[in-house]
């Protein structure tokens, strides 16, 4: 995808200043290039032209939202205290509290406790000295860094928003200049994109930022789809762009003898957001294609209503096509009325109505504030409305120290599209899509979400883990004391999806005795890896490897929910010598071979897997040298290498990377009923796992059934068994190694 991006000069920049910049304000922009230019001098990005064109691209990005002077500085120095000797101290002398404020929102962390810029350079491959184990810890520790600076910048977000404009217009030009960069980043990049970035965009209601994000990510994420739209959307562009401006001059003169005067125009069509409809509605993308849009910029709300009624009179209505944003507002503010009509050639026309305001909104969004401002109309209360709006969803945030988790609260709860639904007695509750009755519950109120025990929605019973629906009235059954399960924050069960949730339910085991905590930490954990088949665990070693110091450290973050077990089990699979989070495997469906598996440290050494104790990826594993047959793979704990003399003959291997499925056997008892099998086969399904073999023997009331089911790594096979266990009738689900 090589391709030459425009080189934004400063000069370029100097004329893109809003006019009403003072002369002081354009003397600062230009003392800020100087020193921005200074600090980059010598540094290239990977297109190899000079680093300080990021910079004042990023500053035109800003420019173009009409953002105020001290954003456009920063703009230009967002790189600096990263990359260059230039420090904060040394910004904020020149340029205020303000700017430097700015710049360290958006400045990516280098430090975390136990690491290094030595660590980062490792995960990037560092220089082939690493243990494997060295290199893949390095990495882990890099996602943790990033995770942290994004909570970083979040954080500063709901102190001042300019500082993820900022961080958005950075993002933007690194997205169009994302074809300089190795494939892997490209994909790595592009996909960051799509989950938080674009999301967040449009939570800020900046369209214009939203739509190009998703377009260039959408390339390099799935660039044989891109490219297929891209090329049939221009295939037909003639013809729709002909279609177009023969619709603009029909409605044009339609409006004016209602004397209704509107700017129309044909609205773009994106290609991300065409592949979204063809996903969620399950359309061809002909159908898709084919759909006209145009968009009608009238001059304040009345003429909106009118406009409609004459579309309306004079085209017939598609059904369940009209939506009214303009009476009902969506959650980002954005207002407009939405329409769609048969034409006259009995094809679709989509129609969106909004005023000049309306529309500065849907484009800038947030940003439109300093527009309004530039214009000489203040709209400092409904700036006011959005940011508290902004903090409202945010409110969590300090009570959440663990950054991956920080980071997959604000998707969950901000990013999210919303629904809306009722209490029984018809008050509006704003929720995340995907929310759930103990949600809601929390949501209205602390002590509620504590004591709810059941729900009713829309009258009827329903289980504590369905999905509520815009409309909804919801009821919540309470008891008259009590605390929240610990279930509910097992992420396998669905049961809690909201961080604000999650935030109060931890927030009461917390309050429990120490005590307490650590026995019932401890035992949720033993019992999962007995579950899981682990008899043998290092508890030391495990919680460093989750920057604990001490068991007893872990055990209490799992007893108050701080930990979740699923997040134990994963980095558990990670740390049992490398092993990629593939599972402890049963006898396996066909024993690995050196071609499928590579073991780290037997490059270029025949091996094969021993039979007497099978081992797979996630166990411990060790190398014995035979004579004449290269290398046998033993579990560490096989009796035959336990009781092994001669020792010489070992070598210390790992896992490589494998993307294979491995067959694990299952026990499950359960009180017999109609229907058992087929529930446990139906969610075994659905989460893409196959049953190899199964057998049931069933004794009066209790069924005992044992299933060989082929499943990808530890995590899922955790998730699978807790599943399992909380079917109705279900007594307990384990893991049964073999031998």
């Amino acid at each position: 995808m090589q391709e030459t991006i425009k080189v934004i000069t400063f000069e370029k920049l100097m004329e893109q200043l809003p006019e009403h910049y003072t002369v002081a304000d354009r003397e600062l922009v230009q003392r800020a290039y100087r020193v921005a230019e200074e600090a980059h001098r010598g540094q290239k990005r990977h297109s190899g032209e000079p680093y300080i064109n990021h910079c004042v691209a990023v500053a035109s990005i800003l420019a173009d939202l009409r953002m105020p002077p001290e954003v456009i500085i920063a703009g230009l120095l967002h790189d600096t205290v990263e990359d260059t000797p230039l420090t904060l101290e040394d910004i904020r002398r020149d340029f205020g509290d303000t700017v430097a404020n700015l710049v360290n929102g958006v400045t990516k962390l280098t430090n975390l406790p136990r690491v290094s810029r030595g660590d980062q350079h490792a995960a990037d491959g560092g220089n082939g000295s690493q243990l494997p184990e060295e290199i893949e810890a390095a990495k882990t520790r890099k996602q943790d860094l990033k995770s942290e600076t994004l909570r970083k910048t979040f954080l500063a977000m709901g102190e001042d928003v300019r500082v993820v404009l900022i961080k958005l217009a950075d993002r933007l030009h690194n997205m169009r200049t994302l074809y300089a960069a190795p494939e892997e980043k490209q994909k790595r990049i592009a996909k960051e994109t799509l989950d938080i970035f674009a999301p967040l965009a449009n939570r800020l209601g900046i369209w214009q930022i939203k739509w190009e994000l998703e377009d260039l990510s959408f390339r390099y994420v799935n660039p044989e789809k891109y490219k297929e739209i891209a090329s049939q959307l221009s295939e037909k562009r003639p013809d729709r762009e002909a279609q177009i401006e023969a619709i603009k001059k029909n409605l044009s003169q339609l409006l004016a003898k209602h004397n209704i005067h509107a700017e129309i125009s044909g609205r773009p069509k994106h290609i991300y957001s065409i592949y979204k409809k063809m996903t969620q509605k399950g359309k061809p993308f002909d159908l898709v294609r084919d759909v006209r849009a145009v968009r009608l910029i009238v001059p304040d709300i009345p003429s909106c209503y009118a406009a409609l009624g004459v579309i309306h009179t004079h085209w017939r209505p598609i059904p369940g096509e009209f939506d009214d944003y303009i009476a009902a507002p969506k959650d980002n503010f954005y207002q407009s009325l939405h329409t769609a009509v048969i034409y006259d050639d009995k094809r679709p026309l989509e129609v969106q109505i909004r005023t000049p305001e309306m529309h500065m909104n849907a484009e800038y969004g947030i940003a439109s504030h300093w527009r309004y401002k530039e214009g000489g109309r203040v709209s400092d209360k409904a700036f006011e409305e959005r940011i508290n709006w902004l903090r409202r969803m945010m409110e969590w945030r300090s009570e959440v120290s663990d950054a991956q988790e920080f980071v997959e609260g604000m998707k969950t709860d901000v990013f999210q599209d919303r629904v809306y639904v009722f209490t029984p007695r018809g008050d509006i509750i704003d929720l995340a899509a995907g929310s759930t009755p103990i949600d809601f519950a929390y949501h209205v109120h602390t002590d509620i979400g504590h004591r709810c025990r059941g729900a009713r929605v829309n009258g009827k019973l329903v289980p504590l883990y369905q999905e509520l629906k815009t409309g909804d009235q919801v009821e919540i059954l309470t008891a008259k004391r009590g605390g929240p399960s610990r279930d509910w924050l097992n992420p396998n069960l669905g049961l809690v999806k909201t961080q604000r949730a999650r935030s109060k339910i931890k927030a009461w085991f917390k309050k429990q005795e120490v005590e307490q905590n650590l026995a019932q930490g401890r035992a949720a954990l033993e019992h999962e890896l007995h579950r899981l088949g682990i008899t043998e665990t290092n508890f030391e070693n495990l919680a460093r490897e989750l920057g604990y110091k001490t068991p007893d450290e872990l055990f209490i973050a799992i007893g108050t929910g701080d930990l979740s077990i699923s997040r134990v089990i994963r980095r558990f699979a990670e740390s049992e010598e490398n092993a990629d989070t593939l599972v402890i495997g049963a006898q396996p469906k066909e024993s690995p071979s050196a071609n499928a598996i590579e073991v780290v440290g037997l490059k270029g050494l025949l091996s094969q897997m021993a039979k007497c104790c099978t081992p797979m990826p996630g166990d411990q594993i060790v190398g014995y040298i035979t004579r004449g047959r290269g290398a046998t793979i033993h579990r560490q704990d096989c009796p035959n290498i336990l009781r092994l003399k001669d020792k010489e003959r070992l070598l210390q291997v790992g896992w490589g990377k494998v993307e294979h499925t491995y067959p694990v056997h299952i026990k499950i008892r359960a009180y017999d009923r109609k229907g058992l099998m087929s529930d446990i086969s139906t969610l075994l399904d659905s989460e893409g796992v196959n049953i190899a073999d199964v057998s049931v023997n069933a004794n009066h009331t209790i069924a005992s059934l044992d299933l060989t089911i082929e499943v990808k790594n530890l995590d899922q096979l955790s998730r699978i068994l807790t599943r399992i266990e909380n079917l109705p009738n279900v007594i307990e689900a384990h893991r049964v190694k073999p031998g």
